[in-house]
């Protein structure tokens, strides 16, 4: 599992299948077999009929945690942890604690909670040439075998965990040791033989009591820097005769990712029969954040079992309990939404999670062997200062990465290393002391059922067309602790609501209090439009027509996941593994006559480099066609493409579509139709943000003065030093967390929207921030503008932007994107009403990924 974002969101966008299966489903295992293709005998027992140790089992009880009885659970059953990072984590000061707050060995505290197995990462060589530790715990052999020796005293089982890589091994990145760099197969696969064999020597001559040796990373196309399915057999191959020779009773495990694609895990478990590999258990990560549900995850699992005569097994999981920050560094999940949150980030809502994959690994049968709990020890070291963390991060390793990994992974982990990104999804708080949710891994045994109660409170979000009346909700739906759901009465704060609806186009967020809890409410005022369904939310989606041409394209369907869309949870999805063909579009029935504009947006990238791309929206009328260019580029970067305004006469045959034609393993989602009537009494502006150096955006026909008095005609309002020309005077920077490595004024004109100074940040590890100050503002109804710029350096685009204004508590937001250098987006409220007396704040406030960076510029409340 590699910790940063980009890389977990990277799981979420198809991957390379580069041979289809060869004989197709098969109705027995070849396990058991010699490991070579040239033999197929099979064994006389299946791997899934292979009879599995009793383990330790504990009880626990609980004061506070629902927990429901996971039915069907054996003795053997693997209750598992992977606690790579803790002597990292040990030598840089963290403490562990039991319940009674007394500090303790961690591994009589997992035990004491139910856990029965450890797994264990291990690299080939994680140091550079001067023999610097590359980060994540430096997790070599010599590593594993000290974590074994600890697991073994404590009773507790080891899965070794082979990435067969010098540092981190997922979908994303399959990397070869260094020492194997410039070998052909041929000889590549006797080094890992050997390699193989000597690491499970070291462990048996410590005395550690393997259970289980994990053959690579979430292997999912790849191995090793191999890509060819023949060779990542013969590697696969090599590892399995080594584990076999010195540990026949260990079970072999592969281990894939992805299970929401369920015909692409069935692929990989039919090449596997199709070499004959010789291995026990297929395995495959499960984060519900992207990986679908439970329920699907039992049934593909179910289906490779009883296809290929395998046990199976969930071999990661988790997820957060808090959106808190513990170290500075950015975390995995945190506030900007990239995932689906089918749990409340509560340490109730980690329990149900964990006890819910229990359940899903439980319910493929006696095949179903275990879970193992991802990095529930990855704490933040201790430290005052960003300086004393990070010397520990690179001292010991502790963090994800260390700046020494740059001679090995100098695209990645040598740009964005840095502390832990896990620690608000681990089962120990900050200082160290259990959560009660470790405790789920004894309770699911029997249960722990207790009266529910409120455990958190659903957010709302609301779309609502300009002009129409805005009702918020009497009741939002709070989530109690066994997962039921119940409407109860919520206060919002005072907020004008008439004035949303009179304004412009901009989200709202207004806050709410129901059962003592804190709860909000997006309000997202829309622009009219006559496409219908027009972002896939409704259940009826007959008037849209998806034509895949030739059937090239191998997906597209409507898709629900929070995390592709742009608005509400639905998108239309596609992915082609030879290329994409299609179009989709709806006739527009009824439309008064006017002038007309058309948008949509679209999210996506390949999985190869240099394919080719034709994609456009369009609005035909009579036959006549109206286009204007998108690209994809990369996950979660959307483009929004606009046509020029169109003239559509009364009765007019009208068309609205996309179309998309692109390259091999192309992939993306499209969302938010918008066709709408052009207001000719505001200017037009036809210039379309796309990422490409759009610095003609800016208007030079402003000059200086323009910075220094942005006040309204008759001093109704006034942003003192609104474009920061007098330095940081009037305003106030809060760097939350420290996240940010810097916010500052910066005298540059090319980085200024006009004159020559700007706010300016930058983020190392991501930028998470606020600029603000109070305005006195006189009562009337006012417009906030600003001019936003910036990027990434990296490859995480993750962010979550909007200017905002504060009246009396109530906040008036419009959120920005960084698209690129110099491309300015200028993000626009409409429709503030300010009441006599009432205090104004206005600003900005930033949360974007590793290496984000961009300006600010020319702050503006006018009256509207």
């Amino acid at each position: 599992m590699n910790t940063l974002l980009k890389r977990l969101a990277a799981c979420t966008v198809a991957l390379t299948m580069l041979m289809s299966a060869g004989c197709g489903k098969k109705d027995k295992s070849a396990g058991g077999t010699s490991g070579t293709a040239e033999d197929s005998s099979a064994a006389e027992t299946l791997a899934k009929d292979i009879k599995m140790p009793a383990l330790e089992t504990v009880t626990q009880t609980s004061d506070s945690l629902y927990v429901k009885k996971v039915d069907g659970l054996t003795d053997s059953f693997i209750m598992g942890a992977d606690i790579s990072s803790v002597i990292s984590l040990e030598k840089s000061g963290v403490k562990y604690y039991d319940y009674d707050g007394k500090e303790a060995d961690i591994f009589e505290v997992l035990k004491a909670s139910g856990v029965n197995y450890i797994r264990v990462r291990v690299w080939n060589d994680p140091k550079d040439s001067d023999g610097n530790g590359y980060g994540g715990g430096n997790c070599d052999i010599d590593t594993a075998v000290e974590i074994g020796k600890r697991a073994t005293a404590a009773g507790l089982r080891l899965l070794v965990d082979f990435h067969y890589s010098d540092f981190w091994a997922d979908p994303a990145k399959q990397m070869c040791p260094k020492a194997w760099k410039d070998m052909e197969i041929e000889e590549k696969k006797q080094a890992l033989y050997d390699y193989t064999a000597d690491c499970m020597k070291k462990l048996n001559d410590a005395g550690v009591d393997v259970g289980m040796v994990q053959l690579g990373n979430e292997t999912n196309g790849a191995m090793c820097g191999e890509k060819i399915w023949m060779n990542i057999y013969y590697l696969m191959d090599a590892g399995s005769r080594a584990v076999r020779e010195s540990n026949p009773d260990a079970l072999i495990a592969v281990h894939f990712t992805n299970p929401e694609s369920t015909d692409r895990l069935l692929n990989y478990a039919s090449k596997l029969d199709y070499y004959h590999l010789d291995y026990d258990v297929f395995a495959s990560s499960y984060y519900p954040y992207w990986h679908g549900t439970p329920e699907n995850l039992t049934s593909i699992l179910k289906e490779i079992s009883d296809t290929y005569g395998k046990k199976v097994m969930c071999a990661e999981t988790s997820w957060a309990y808090t959106l808190e920050d513990g170290d500075g560094s950015t975390n995995n999940i945190g506030d900007a939404v990239t995932y689906e949150k089918p749990y409340p980030f509560t340490v109730q809502g980690q329990s149900r999670e964990l006890r819910d994959v229990i359940e899903a690994i439980a319910n493929v049968g006696d095949a179903g062997i275990g879970v193992f709990y991802w990095e529930p020890a990855w704490l933040p070291v201790p430290g005052d200062s960003w300086e004393e963390k990070s010397a520990l991060w690179e001292e010991n390793g502790a963090g994800w990465a260390a700046s020494y990994s740059v001679e090995y992974d100098p695209d990645d982990a040598g740009l964005y290393y840095g502390g832990c990104s896990w620690e608000n999804q681990a089962m120990f708080d900050f200082e160290g002391k259990p959560l009660e949710s470790l405790k789920t891994f004894a309770l699911v045994r029997e249960g722990n059922v207790l009266d529910p109660v409120p455990d958190a409170i659903k957010d709302t979000d609301m779309i609502v067309r300009l002009g129409e009346k805005v009702v918020l909700p009497d009741t939002v739906p709070a989530i109690y602790t066994d997962g039921s759901e119940k409407e109860v009465a919520v206060k919002w704060e005072d907020a004008d609501l008439e004035a949303m609806s009179a304004g412009e186009a901009a989200t709202y967020t207004v806050k709410g209090v129901a059962d003592g809890m804190e709860t909000v409410c997006r309000i997202s005022m829309v622009e009219a439009n006559y496409v219908t369904n027009y972002s896939f939310e409704d259940e009826d989606r007959s008037m849209w027509v998806l034509e895949n041409k030739d059937d090239k394209t191998t997906e597209l369907d409507f898709q629900q996941k929070q995390m592709d869309a742009v608005t509400g949870e639905w998108s239309v999805h596609f992915w082609g593994e030879t290329g994409t063909d299609f179009e989709l579009y709806q006739e527009i029935k009824d439309i008064p006559a006017g002038k007309y504009t058309l948008a949509a947006s679209v999210q996506g990238g390949f999985n190869k480099d240099g394919e080719p791309q034709n994609i456009y929206v369009y609005l035909r009328v009579n036959g006549e066609e109206t286009t204007a260019k998108a690209e994809i580029t990369e996950w979660a970067v959307w483009d929004t493409a606009k046509t020029e305004a169109v003239d559509i006469p009364e009765g007019a045959e009208v068309t609205v579509g996309i179309h998309v034609e692109a390259g091999k393993e192309s992939w993306g989602t499209i969302d938010d139709f918008l066709l709408n009537p052009v207001d000719e009494s505001k200017p037009s502006d036809e210039k379309k943000s796309d990422g490409k150096d759009n610095k003609d955006n800016k208007d030079e026909s402003k000059t200086d003065d323009s910075k220094t008095d942005s006040s309204p005609s008759g001093g109704s309002a006034e942003v003192a030093n609104a474009g920061f020309e007098d330095g940081e005077s009037s305003w106030t920077f809060e760097n939350i967390d420290n996240t940010t490595t810097q916010i500052d004024i910066q005298q540059k004109a090319d980085d200024a929207y006009s004159g020559e100074n700007a706010l300016h940040f930058w983020g190392e590890n991501g930028t998470k921030f606020r600029a603000y100050q109070k305005v006195a503002a006189a009562a009337g109804t006012y417009d906030l503008a600003a001019f936003v710029q910036g990027g990434f350096s990296g490859d995480d685009n993750s962010q979550n932007l909007y200017i905002y204004c504060s009246v009396n508590g109530t906040e008036y937001t419009c959120p920005v994107t960084l698209s690129g250098w110099s491309v300015w987006q200028s993000p626009v409220i409409s429709g503030i009403v300010v009441p006599e007396g009432a205090e104004v704040i206005i600003g900005i406030y930033v949360e974007a990924g590793a290496q984000s960076w961009g300006t600010v510029d020319d702050f503006a409340l006018t009256p509207a």
